[in-house]
């Protein structure tokens, strides 16, 4: 099968994300941020963008000692219009204004949608991701690892651990 098979399975271009390297992505991009914000480089606030962005968030809040951290959750819809969104829970309004001085994270941006209308509602906001796919990158202002828009990413919180057969022979 060829890199751009349709009939190819996520899988066979997976890209495997540990812990670990999660957490050195997330403090890679805490260090990009760290200084950047509006407010003599300080940022008022970190917003995760749920359920994704929760992790890598945490972390920069971390990194960067930002104490109010919020959320908002968006429901794409594939079973209607494609790309269509909608809002299940905003952040605290009077915390967004109109996104200055705060950081709207999350792990991946890929078609770009999620953040295109996060974007629309918070147009200040800085907008960072761990990873990047080429369609979506217009909508982010910081990332850490660009991959191929055709690369299926594997979090480790979709990840369990188990037993796999050796390649060849057995036990």
């Amino acid at each position: 099968m060829s890199d751009k098979d349709p009939n190819r399975l996520p899988h066979e271009k997976g890209f495997h994300v540990s812990w670990d390297q999660l957490h050195r992505d997330a403090r890679a991009l805490a260090w990009r941020l760290d200084g950047q914000g509006p407010d003599n480089g300080a940022w008022r606030a970190v917003v995760a963008i749920t359920r994704g962005g929760m992790a890598p968030a945490m972390i920069v809040s971390r990194e960067l000692d930002i104490r109010i951290v919020d959320t908002i959750s968006v429901k794409s819809y594939h079973h209607q219009a494609q790309g269509e969104a909608q809002v299940l829970k905003a952040p605290d309004a009077q915390l967004m204004g109109d996104g200055e001085g705060v950081l709207v994270i999350d792990d991946l941006v890929d078609s770009g949608k999620t953040l295109e209308l996060v974007r629309s509602m918070y147009p200040k906001a800085h907008f960072a991701t761990i990873y990047a796919k080429p369609k979506g990158k217009p909508q982010v202002d910081s990332y850490i690892t660009e991959v191929s828009q055709d690369t299926w990413i594997f979090f480790p919180w979709d990840m369990a651990l188990q037993y796999v057969q050796p390649f060849r022979g057995s036990d």
